[in-house]
């Protein structure tokens, strides 16, 4: 079994991964942090010495392996959809389940989180709100599942998971 989390940051795939998983009895991955933990370096020191593109593309390779492993839920980063090839490797190797949330949430998780280089803008309501406008298709694109976090906590979002994988088959 292979569930892949997407959705903008602060959305709660990696509070919800963790408990899926354990929900589950499966592996949980948080593709940023295998990344830093890989790197040995931040996410914003990555996108300072590499930019974007350099952490995007050590995004596509770690996601490409995090893909192929069995038993296992991954959170991924809120532009890992940006690319197709991300994008085809979610829908082919696994389930994908899109945590949608509202822009108030995501304004509320991330606002005083240093580790979003893109959110470190003198307007970050506006720049999630970009975000959120450009990437919301994608993430439709790719997911089997939606899921909105937000209302009534993270065991609330897991059983709903549950429950909808249930019925799925």
């Amino acid at each position: 079994m292979r569930i892949f989390l997407v959705g903008p940051m602060g959305a709660g795939k990696t509070t919800v991964g963790r408990r899926l998983a354990e929900a589950l009895g499966l592996e949980f991955v948080d593709s940023d942090q295998a990344i830093v933990e890989r790197t040995g370096a931040s996410i914003p020191l990555i996108f300072d010495i590499e930019g974007e593109d350099g952490f995007r593309r050590r995004e596509a390779q770690m996601l490409e392996e995090l893909t192929a492993r069995d038993d296992v839920v991954v959170a991924t980063g809120g532009g890992a959809v940006l690319r197709e090839a991300n994008r085809r490797l979610l829908k082919e190797r696994g389930t994908v389940i899109y945590l949608r949330a509202r822009l108030d949430d995501l304004l509320a998780r991330t606002a005083r989180d240093r580790n979003r280089p893109l959110l470190q803008t003198g307007d970050p309501r506006a720049t999630l709100a970009r975000l959120l406008e450009e990437r919301e298709p994608l993430y439709h694109e790719v997911a089997d599942l939606v899921v909105t976090t937000g209302k009534g906590g993270v065991q609330r979002v897991v059983k709903e998971i549950l429950r909808r994988l249930e019925h799925s088959g």
